[in-house]
């Protein structure tokens, strides 16, 4: 591991952006100031965010400190495990292969798109009559 007192990954995702900050430590998250579980409520995305670190095992070896800005719950989870996969390849080069092979470095870029005027949104239309 480096020499700083941290490590430092940026994720996004839809609206969302993500600051993730690796510390030497037990395990515990933080998010926004407030604990993981009473941030998310949910125990499905507080076990998506933890997948980077599951799959390297070093679940227990990091307190890790998020800012989550923008976005709905589901944009923000993504957004933060990418800025947890991007941290650790930040302090371990050689876990690099394994995140990429996972897919956990990869950025979804996917966006909603926006109305278009005389639509009734993206993509939807007044029905069609032939005759």
């Amino acid at each position: 591991m480096a020499e700083s007192k941290y490590l430092y990954g940026l994720g996004r995702r839809k609206s969302a952006t993500a600051r993730a900050r690796l510390y030497k430590g037990k395990g515990k998250i933080t998010i926004n100031n407030k604990p993981a579980d009473v941030y998310l409520n949910n125990k499905s995305h507080l076990a998506e965010i933890t997948d980077p670190l599951a799959l390297v095992n070093k679940q227990q070896d990091f307190d890790i400190t998020v800012v989550v800005k923008g976005g709905g719950v589901s944009g923000q989870v993504d957004a933060i495990k990418l800025a947890i996969a991007k941290a650790i390849t930040v302090g371990f080069s050689d876990l690099r292969t394994v995140l990429k092979k996972s897919e956990f470095l990869k950025r979804d870029s996917r966006e909603k798109e926006r109305k278009k005027y005389g639509l009734r949104s993206a993509r939807k239309r007044e029905q069609f009559s032939k005759r």
